[in-house]
Parts: structure tokens; sequence; C-alpha cells
């Protein structure tokens, strides 16, 4: 597995079907990931919005998930007061985070034990990475549980675009169709990830569900991180499917006609470091690094910037990738600047709400000079209210759980049994529950 998660490939581009909820029920949902609120991370937001979602129809839910970072352990997780969440250990690595082959693998042996040992559900609704997906699928098996695989992005692609050999690339491809093959839904986040299944062979159990962002968090209203000049704000993941470091290449360009611009890292990635070196040829404080923060700060930078900055590097054959910052920007009503390949640009565009270039340093300047030009003659403009408007009747996370839920009761109607809401549901045994 790829030690940073690959880019989310999740897109405005919504699913024409009507999201009405059937009346078949779920009685018991498993949900299944290493990721899950408050940890910030688009896989937590989504899960946390079917949790909910499911536990409005009628669903018992369970959610099976690490503890919390320790700076995040006091902090609410945001699901409704059915939804029971149940934490265990896992081995993070040195920046705190579940990634790498260690990471994944002390989360799904113990999962493995976890799901064996505990009442059987209806259905199991699962998260990449695709190891967690193999794991699932073994135990469904055993148990004669069917399963749901979210397909947020395409792993395999996604290792095959960095320099990564090539051995481990066909591993991580058969664990990936091991785990797709075996579910009986696949929920998919874009029409871009739905044809690149059925590109796969896989194309009968895929519902394309869409994707979004949690626009109660990321909203227009709220508090704001500045700096001493505008800022150009790159909030997320910088790994090397991103090309995060062409922006600090045309900031030399910004600085030259613009002194008074900011640029700043905002999260983590395999190519930060790197940034972060090439970075110090800058005067001091025109370009700053902040770790990885929650949602309620990143929204609070994103809120306070000139624009955000986005974008997924050409030719790695990945060209359906879709950064989710993007929909943090337009929820929050941000400009936003995006360079590269992929719906990103079209996602902009059909927003109108800022900068699609292509991936050259000079186009990237232009956009990044004319995004501070534009902030420092009317920061709080209408356009900024309009984009955030838009954002919300058209990203919201709400509508996307709805879609997950139909889908999966798709899956109850031909395989769960045709029983009420347990009113006896199952103890939490001995793990730690959070609330």
């Amino acid at each position: 597995m790829p030690r940073n998660r690959p880019v989310s490939t999740g897109h405005v581009e919504q699913p024409t079907e009507q999201a009405t909820v059937s009346s078949t029920p779920l009685a018991r949902v498993l949900v299944t990931s290493r990721l899950f609120a408050p940890e910030p991370a688009a896989a937590s937001f989504r899960l946390r919005a079917v949790a909910n979602a499911l536990d409005r129809s009628g669903a018992h839910v369970q959610v099976l998930t690490t503890k919390a970072p320790a700076a995040l352990a006091g902090n609410s997780d945001g699901t409704r007061s059915g939804v029971r969440v149940s934490r265990a250990p896992v081995l993070r690595d040195r920046d705190g985070y579940v990634r790498g082959y260690l990471q994944y693998l002390s989360f799904d042996l113990l999962l493995a034990f976890r799901m064996l040992f505990r009442k059987r559900p209806a259905l199991v609704l699962t998260e990449p990475p695709p190891t967690t997906g193999a794991v699932v699928r073994v135990i469904c098996a055993i148990r004669r549980v069917p399963y749901a695989y979210y397909a947020a992005d395409i792993w395999a692609d996604a290792v095959g675009a960095v320099d990564t050999p090539g051995v481990v690339t066909r591993l991580v491809r058969w664990t990936e169709l091991f785990a797709l093959r075996g579910a009986a839904r696949v929920l998919s986040v874009s029409q871009g990830v739905t044809q690149r299944l059925a590109e796969l062979g896989i194309s009968d159990t895929v519902r394309t569900i869409g994707n979004g962002i949690d626009i109660e968090t990321f909203s227009s209203d709220g508090p704001r991180e500045s700096l001493d000049g505008p800022v150009l704000l790159y909030a997320g993941t910088a790994s090397e499917v991103h090309g995060a470091g062409i922006f600090l290449e045309a900031f030399e360009h910004v600085l030259a006609v613009r002194p008074e611009a900011r640029l700043v890292f905002l999260g983590q990635g395999s190519d930060r470091p790197a940034i972060e070196q090439a970075a110090e040829r800058f005067p001091g404080g025109t370009v700053r690094f902040f770790p990885r923060a929650e949602a309620d700060s990143v929204a609070a930078w994103l809120r306070g910037a000139a624009a955000s900055l986005a974008s997924v590097r050409p030719e790695q054959n990945y060209d359906f990738a879709f950064p989710t910052k993007l929909y943090a920007s337009a929820a929050v009503g941000t400009p936003m600047i995006f360079t590269g390949v992929g719906p990103g640009a079209g996602f902009v565009r059909e927003s109108q709400g800022g900068w699609a270039v292509p991936y050259t340093v000079e186009a990237v300047a232009t956009a990044m000079i004319a995004a501070v030009d534009q902030a420092s003659a009317d920061e709080h403009s209408v356009s900024r209210e309009r984009l955030s408007d838009w954002a919300r009747k058209t990203i919201g996370l709400d509508g996307v759980a709805d879609r997950a839920v139909v889908a999966l009761r798709e899956v109850a109607r031909h395989t769960a049994p045709r029983d009420s809401k347990d009113p006896n549901p199952a103890p939490n045994n001995t793990e730690g529950r959070s609330r």
C-alpha cells in the first residue's frame, strides 16, 4: 500500500436518480474503517454522513474503527445518538497517521477478530485500503454476510502513478480486485471512478452516489485565520500524484510583483519535505508550513485565504482523480486555483469559482497574481457568497449519504431478513465506545 492515501476521486457529477428511501429495512449495519470522525479526512466525513443517514432510516449502526489520536481524543465524533462507534488501538506512523504496511496490518488483523466475535449484521460497509476490503470479504464469506465497498478511489492506479515497484502495483491491484469483486454493492464517488471500474470488469454491482463535503463545518460563516498579507493556501495532502511543488515554483514569480503575498501549506504528504527544503530560498515568513489540522481549523484558514490551491500532476494515468480540497474551498466560498488534469478543472469552471489553468509555472503564477489582486480589491465579495450558496445546493454530503442508503437497501431487498429494527442491540463488548 502507498504511504500516502491516494487523492480522492470524487466530483460534482451527481447521479440523476432521485435519492428516495426504500421501505426495505436494514436491521443491523456494520461500518469498518481505519479512519472516522473526529479524525479529519474525507473518508471520515462521508462515513459519518452515511452512518447518520442509516440511523435516520431505522437501521442499527455500529462503526468499527480506531482510537483517535491523543490530540483529538476528547472531541465529539458528530454521530447521532443511535450510532455506536467502537474504537480499538492501532499503530500510527511517526506523524500520527494510519498509513503504510504495518499501520494497515495493525488495523486489519484486529478487525478480523472484531468482526468474527460480535452479533451477525445484515450488511457490512467497508472503506479502503484494499487490504481492509480483502479482510472484510473473507470474514463476510465465513459469516455469510453481504458487504458493500466504498470506492472513493482506485488505489492500484494511484500506486502505479508514482515511483512504485511493479510487483507492489500488481499486488495492490490483485488485492483491490479481490475486495471489489466480492462486494454485493460498490459505491462509486464519481462517473470517472464508475467508468474505470467498468474497465476493470466491475459494473453490475456499482452505484454512482457522488461525493461532497460537510457544509455545516465548511460554511462561509465562522472564524478566519489570517497572516500579514493575502494568503494562497494549499490545504491537504501533497503527494506525488498532486505535484504541489508547482505552486512553490510559481510563487517565486508572484513575489516579484506582489511581495505582500503569502504561501501556506497546511497538511502532510510525501512531497512535503522536498517542498519545505525548496522553500528555504524564499524570504523568511513568505512561505509557511503547518501540520494537518482539524476540520474547523481548515475551514478558518480557507475563509481567510485569497484563494485555495489544488493540483493533479499530468501524465500519470490517473486522470480521473479529483482533490476533495476543492469541495471545502467552494463550500466556504473561497476562490479556487486548480492546475493539472482530471475533473477538478470542470468543477472550477462549473462553479464559476476561480481559475482552472494548465500545469505550467507561468499559468499558475498568473492565476495566483489574479487571486491576490481580487482579494485586495474586494475581500468579502458577493461572488464568495454566491460560490458558497452554489456549493450548499450542489455538494452537500447529506444528499450523497441518502443515495448511499438507497444503494445499500437494494442489497437488503435480496439478502437481508425482513425483520424490523432490533429492540435489543448487542452490547458493545469491551471495546471503547466513542460519543
